[in-house]
């Protein structure tokens, strides 16, 4: 009767900020190694495996080493749920004429314990192999049952804590979701808003500006109102992937309103944000549209604003100075990048 380890993946190293991270990153082979070193002190064995199946080429040496002709008679019985002691395989009715009984390594002494998962489903053995006929004594029934519980014990809370990982990595998907804006793949309006807060306390720290800006496209309404929502969907989607072949990876871009994008840019000056706003302007302007097969030039509205120009602005404030740019750049018309500066007097709060 053979079985796969239900839930268990040999290959696993687990990472866990605690004070069990040494045990838990401890690889599956190596956990096995130590319980099949313990498992000859205790019971004074020529071999011990614990076996999931398969123990041939684990111990790396030849096939003619006296550990791989062990591991490969070990290989040669099923897994079985029965625990089995043959004191002396050269008289037994099956195994008498095992080639690793009648020749090299000669093996005589075999026991099996079974060694069962979360499920009660029987997932491997402990074997235990001998060059000499002998007897199990009680004791040694006992250590043994004993030793398989320590390894129940020990796979399950492999298992445990792997479902741990992964519920903490299904956690932090979540949590990442819950800030994506679900069209576009951009940061959402609460999470482009904390960027921008986190963004501007490590600047004001390094003593570096930080510029933003809103960007809108200028033509996404009335495309809506002829074209219906599906395709204004897919031009904004376009939009904001020219955006990103225009910004450093490390710069936040986020959906702030229904088609108002807020760019966040660390470290980027007054005059460094207006360079990198005339590139996304070129890049979108230069690359006409699809719409139902009519080349459509697309062209955006932006208002900016810097902390070089604003020093004592606040996350709120600097926002609100960008929009107020923003509503500036739509009223002087499409295509149009207006920078607030202080004195400006439609940007006086």
């Amino acid at each position: 009767m053979t079985t796969s380890l239900e839930g268990f993946n040999a290959t696993t190293s687990l990472v866990v900020n605690t004070g069990f991270e040494r045990m838990l990153t401890e690889k599956f082979d190596v956990k096995i190694g130590r319980f099949e070193r313990l498992g000859l002190q205790l019971f004074s064995v020529a071999n011990c495996f614990v076996t999931f199946g398969h123990v041939s080429g684990r111990s790396g040496g030849s096939g003619r080493s006296i550990t791989e002709m062990e591991a490969s008679f070990s290989d040669s019985l099923p897994l079985s749920d029965e625990f089995l002691v043959i004191s002396d395989l050269s008289a037994h009715s099956l195994l008498a004429e095992h080639r690793h009984v009648m020749g090299d390594p000669f093996i005589r002494f075999y026991v099996s314990y079974p060694i069962y998962g979360q499920d009660a489903k029987l997932v491997g053995c402990i074997r235990l192999l001998d060059y000499q006929t002998r007897e199990l004594t009680e004791n040694q029934h006992l250590l043994l049952a004993d030793f398989a519980t320590i390894i129940e014990r020990e796979l399950a809370l492999g298992v445990i804590y792997q479902n741990q990982i992964e519920l903490v990595k299904q956690n932090r998907n979540l949590k990442r979701e819950s800030l994506i804006d679900p069209l576009l793949g951009t940061w959402n309006k609460v999470a482009i808003a904390r960027s921008l807060k986190i963004e501007m306390e490590r600047c004001s720290k390094a003593q570096k500006p930080l510029s933003l800006l809103f960007v809108y496209p200028d033509q996404i309404d009335d495309l809506r109102a002829v074209h219906g929502a599906a395709l204004s969907d897919q031009l904004l989607i376009r939009t904001v992937s020219r955006i990103r072949s225009c910004i450093r990876p490390f710069d936040a871009l986020g959906r702030f309103g229904s088609d108002q994008l807020l760019i966040v840019l660390p470290g980027a000056s007054h005059l460094v944000v207006m360079a990198v706003t005339e590139r996304i302007r070129l890049a979108i302007m230069t690359h006409p549209e699809l719409v139902e097969n009519v080349e459509t030039t697309m062209t955006i509205c932006a208002g900016v604003v810097s902390t070089d120009t604003y020093p004592d602005a606040d996350p709120e404030l600097l926002i609100s100075l960008a929009e107020k740019a923003l509503l500036s750049a739509r009223s002087a018309g499409n295509n149009t990048v207006v920078q607030a500066m202080p004195g400006q007097p439609d940007l006086i709060i």
